[in-house]
């Protein structure tokens, strides 16, 4: 009765999206043989992070090479929501299926062995992810007792994570020599991705401060609020860094973020967004608070990974691959997978967008060298102030 039940709803969704019109954002007519539908987290594609820059992505390519394009928007927050839309746009014929964030780590276990003539591009999931939504916490007691390919089908699977200490590295170095001098990292919970961020963070502040010659006269506020999303007491400390003479945070980790937006607002301090460029939405809560965003670049991943399938047919090169993606040049920026946003970036005569191309050769080439450890805080010259536990 169950599954008839949920066949049932799957059946009812797919008439409701038929039923309420086309929800089709770009009608190909040059490629019949594919068909890209793309599924939101639980968000909207105006939400200016994961969602909106996938939809971009797909949009604007599938627009560009005549390709059927769809996006849908599941019902609610949870992974039966999810698996239904993936299930409706599959009813619908749509065969290629991309898929923003980790979120959809139990979804991709469910459909690939399940769907196995789609393809699916997941972003931002790491084999942590996947191991953990098929087997549950028993796997944080023994990751190395499991590997990720025995829980998703990969021969139509492709995922992608990015080399977060990159970007975190170009976010700290650029602030310093921007000027700042006072800096905070606020990350949500100490999972590797946001502590990448955040010692890649302190690397930059730490290498930017010596070039300068003023190690001593940095200073860093280092925690994790122990969660992804803001509330009283993560604002209540961000109040405490601020009137304390902070400058700038990066605040790491989903909606963790508006804890220090909120303190930065009522003193007028600045901001470093993550994963996309967040000065949109940062800047709602004050007009050019966002200094400059550490970037993956999904937009990019999309861009490539459609290609792979529908253009170069290599798609055999990445298919079962779980990619650690980071800089593939050093003088193309639109290619590389992580970055700052040229555009937003408040540059100024002590770091223009040239000393910043200068800065990725430099990564790119390996005349700098950034430790993706997780180990431990990296040994630096400037002074760091971490947090031990949670801020709260």
């Amino acid at each position: 009765m169950k599954k008839l039940a949920a066949l049932f709803l799957v059946i009812c969704m797919a008439v409701s999206v038929i039923g309420c019109g086309p929800s089709k954002s770009s009608q190909g007519t040059g490629n019949s043989d594919y068909r890209v539908a793309m599924i939101t987290d639980s968000g909207d594609i105006t939400d200016q992070s994961f969602n909106q820059t996938t939809y971009e992505a797909c949009l604007e390519y599938c627009t560009e090479n005549n390709i059927d394009f769809t996006y849908k928007k599941p019902d609610g927050d949870t992974d039966y929501a999810r698996i239904a839309m993936i299930d409706v746009a599959v009813a619908e014929g749509y065969n290629i299926i991309v898929m923003p964030g980790y979120i959809f780590a139990p979804a991709l276990v469910e459909v690939t062995y399940k769907y196995p003539d789609v393809k699916f591009i997941a972003l931002d999931m790491t084999a942590g992810d996947i191991i953990a939504a098929a087997v549950g916490n028993k796997y944080y007691e023994n990751p190395d007792a499991y590997e990720a390919s025995d829980y998703y089908n990969v021969e139509n699977t492709y995922c992608a994570v990015y080399q977060e200490e990159i970007p975190g590295y170009m976010a700290g170095y650029a602030a310093v020599k921007l000027g700042y001098r006072k800096l905070g990292f606020l990350g949500g919970q100490a999972v590797p991705a946001v502590m990448r961020y955040g010692f890649g963070y302190v690397q930059g502040i730490n290498d930017a401060a010596k070039e300068l010659g003023i190690t001593d006269q940095i200073e860093v506020e280092y925690a994790y609020g122990g969660q992804f999303y803001g509330s009283t007491e993560v604002t209540a400390a961000m109040d405490t860094w601020y009137s304390q003479g902070t400058e700038i945070v990066f605040a790491c980790g989903g909606g963790i973020f508006t804890s220090a937006a909120e303190a930065a607002s009522k003193v007028g301090g600045k901001m470093i967004g993550v994963d996309s460029d967040q000065s949109p939405i940062i800047d709602a809560y004050g007009e050019g608070m966002t200094v400059t965003s550490a970037m993956k670049g999904l937009g990019a991943t999309v861009k490539a990974m459609l290609d792979s399938i529908i253009v170069t047919n290599t798609w055999e090169e990445h298919v079962g691959k779980i990619e650690n993606l980071g800089l593939v040049s050093g003088t193309d920026m639109d290619v590389n997978y992580v970055g700052l946003p040229e555009d937003t970036t408040q540059w100024n005569e002590n770091f223009t967008v040239d000393d910043y191309h200068e800065l990725v050769r430099k990564i790119y080439d390996g005349e700098i060298t950034i430790d993706n450890s997780t180990e431990k805080m990296p040994e630096v010259s400037v002074k760091v102030n971490e947090r031990q536990g949670s801020i709260m």
